[in-house]
C-alpha cells in the first residue's frame, strides 16, 4: 500500500486482456524437441496498445517498479532471453520491469511485457535461472495461452477470483459486479491466474529452449523449480502465523516439485554441453537487494498490518488473508472479503462515505445506503454505513467503514458479506489504531547480503545470522538451493537475509 493519495480505479478496460490468462487444456501440443505448434511470430500494433493500458496498473499493484541498482541488469537478462522467442525483432521490443514486490511471482503479457518481482530474484542463484523464469513466461505468451482461454477466463476467472463467499457466487448483476471489480478485481490478480497443467509443461519448454538458444544451461528451469518446490513448502508452514495473500509462482503455477524430474529430461534433449549460468555476475548484482516488504509500503506481521509512515494498524480476522498492494490492502476470507484505503478528504465525513460508495457503483451510479452511524475506534473519531445490494445468487451487505485520522486524510474499509454477515468484520474496524513512534521505527527493511564463506563457517552458523525469529536454517537452505546434509566450503558465496 505505497500511496493511498491515489483514487481507485476500475481495472474493467483491461479485463479483456488480462483474463484470458485463465486454466484451461486447449493448446497446441509440444514436441521432443521444444517446438510449438502455434507460436505467435510477432507482436501486433494492438498487442503493443493492450500492453501499455495495462502496465501502470500492474505496476500500481505490484508496488511500482524497483529503482535498485539491479535494474539494468535484469532488463538487459530479460530482453535477451525474450527476443529468443521470435515475437519481437529487437531487444528494444520488450519492456522488462523489476518490481518492487515482495511476493514470488514472474509473469509477461501480451505486447512485449515482461515482469519479475525482486523477492523471486532473490530466491534465484544465478543468471540462468532468472533467464529461465522469465522464458518460461515470454513461452506463455508465444504459445498463445491467453488467446486460447480467453473466453472461458473471462466467465470462470472473474466470478472465480472475485466471486466466492463460502460457495456463493457474488457476482449477479452489473451493479454487483462493479463492486467485485472495484475491491477485487485488480488487473494483476487476473493476470495471475492459473494456467493448465499442459500449457504449464508448453511454456517449461519454451522456456528451457530460450535458454539454449541464449547460449545458457537448459537445466536452470529444473534447478529454479526446485527452489520453488522447497519455497513452497516452507510458505505453507509459516502460513499458520502469517495471513499473507499474495498472487505467488509457487501459487499460480501449480506442482513445480513434479516439474523438476520433466524439465530436466527436456532440457537434456537439447545440449549435452551444458551452458552459462553466471552465478557470480548474478549474485554480485544481487547483493543489497530489498527483501520481504518494503517499509513504505508497510508491513504485513502474522494477522497485523503496520504502516510505520501512515503510523496506523490493524489485523485481520482469523481464517482470513490479505495481500498488500500500491493502492490497498486487500483482505479475503471465506466469510467475505473487503479492502483497505483512502480517498479524497475534506473534513466531511458524510461526504467522504457517499464518495467511497460511489466509487464501487461505478462512473454516475450511486448505491443507497443507510443511515451513516458515527463512533470512536481507539480514540479516532469513525463512522460507517451498509447497503443491501441484491445480486442473482442472493443478497450482500456492503460495508464502508471509515476513520478520520486529521481534517484532512481518512482512511476506510470497504467490504462485501453474505446479507446478515457483516459482523465477520467487527473485530478488524475495531482493531484500528494509531501506530506509536516507537513502534513505527522499529520497523525495518531487510536486504539480501551476499557473503563469502570464512574458516569456520557451517550452515549452522550462517543460518543464524538469518534476520528472522523462526525457520532461520530452513530459510537459508532454500535461499542457496542447499540440503541440510551439504556443507559449505571456504571461498563459497552465500546470500543471507539481514536488516
Amino acid at each position: 500500500m505505497k500511496n493511498f493519495s491515489k483514487k481507485l480505479t476500475s481495472v474493467a478496460g483491461v479485463i479483456a486482456l488480462v483474463s484470458c490468462t485463465g486454466s484451461g487444456a486447449d493448446a497446441g501440443a509440444v514436441d521432443s524437441a521444444g517446438s510449438q505448434a502455434g507460436e505467435a511470430r510477432s507482436i501486433s500494433a494492438a498487442e503493443k496498445r493492450q500492453g501499455e493500458q495495462a502496465h501502470p496498473q500492474l505496476l500500481e499493484e505490484f508496488g511500482g517498479a524497483y529503482t535498485g541498482p539491479q535494474v539494468a541488469y535484469v532488463v538487459g537478462v530479460g530482453q535477451n532471453i525474450a527476443v529468443q522467442s521470435g515475437l519481437g525483432n529487437a531487444r528494444s521490443d520488450f519492456t522488462v520491469t523489476l518490481l518492487n514486490s515482495p511476493a514470488n511471482n514472474a509473469f509477461a503479457i501480451p505486447g512485449g511485457y515482461v515482469y519479475l518481482t525482486r523477492q523471486l530474484m532473490a530466491l534465484m542463484n544465478d543468471e540462468a535461472e532468472m533467464a529461465g523464469v522469465l522464458g518460461h513466461e515470454v513461452g506463455h505468451v508465444a504459445a498463445r495461452h491467453s488467446e486460447k482461454r480467453q473466453k472461458a477466463a473471462t466467465r470462470n476467472s472473474i466470478l472465480g477470483i472475485l466471486g466466492q463467499i463460502g460457495s456463493q457466487v457474488l457476482l449477479g448483476d452489473s451493479s454487483l459486479g462493479r463492486i467485485g471489480q472495484e475491491i477485487f478485481g485488480t488487473g494483476s490478480q487476473l493476470l495471475t491466474l492459473k494456467y493448465s497443467r499442459k500449457q504449464e509443461y508448453e511454456a517449461d519448454d519454451l522456456g528451457i529452449r530460450y535458454l539454449a538458444s541464449a547460449g545458457y544451461d537448459p537445466q536452470a528451469l529444473s534447478t529454479m523449480l526446485y527452489s520453488l518446490a522447497a519455497q513452497s513448502a516452507i510458505d505453507a508452514r509459516v502460513a499458520g502465523r502469517d495471513a499473507r495473500s499474495a498472487p505467488e509462482w509457487s501459487s499460480t503455477h501449480p506442482d513445480p516439485a513434479r516439474r523438476v524430474s520433466r524439465a530436466a529430461t527436456i532440457a537434456s534433449k537439447l545440449t549435452k554441453s551444458g551452458g552459462l549460468r553466471n552465478r557470480d555476475r548474478f549474485l554480485q548484482s544481487l547483493d543489497g537487494i530489498l527483501y520481504g516488504d518494503d517499509p513504505k509500503q508497510g508491513v504485513i506481521e502474522g494477522n497485523s498490518f503496520l504502516h510505520p509512515e501512515l503510523k496506523l494498524k490493524f489485523s485481520i480476522p482469523n481464517g482470513f488473508s490479505m495481500q498488500n498492494g500500491a493502492r490497498a490492502v486487500t483482505v479475503v476470507g471465506s466469510g467475505g472479503q473487503g479492502q483497505f484505503t483512502t480517498g479524497a478528504y475534506n473534513g466531511n465525513m458524510t461526504t467522504y462515505i457517499d464518495a467511497a460508495f460511489n466509487r464501487l457503483a461505478g462512473e454516475g451510479k450511486t448505491i443507497p445506503h443507510g443511515a451513516i452511524e458515527r463512533t470512536t475506534v481507539n480514540g479516532l473519531p469513525a463512522s460507517y454505513a451498509m447497503a443491501r445490494v441484491d445480486s442473482n445468487n442472493g443478497p450482500v451487505d456492503v460495508t464502508v467503514f471509515a476513520y478520520e485520522f486529521s481534517k484532512s486524510s481518512a482512511y476506510h474499509f470497504a467490504t462485501i458479506a453474505p446479507a446478515g454477515r457483516a459482523a465477520v468484520f467487527t473485530p478488524m474496524y475495531q482493531s484500528l489504531t494509531r501506530l506509536t513512534a516507537t513502534a513505527a521505527a522499529a520497523i525495518r527493511p531487510r536486504k539480501v547480503d551476499v557473503i563469502t564463506v570464512k574458516s569456520g563457517d557451517t550452515i549452522a552458523s550462517l543460518s543464524s545470522r538469518m534476520a528472522y525469529q523462526d525457520y532461520q536454517q530452513d530459510r537459508f537452505l532454500v535461499l542457496n538451493r542447499l540440503r541440510a546434509t551439504d556443507g559449505v566450503r571456504v571461498g563459497q558465496k552465500v546470500k543471507i537475509i539481514t536488516y
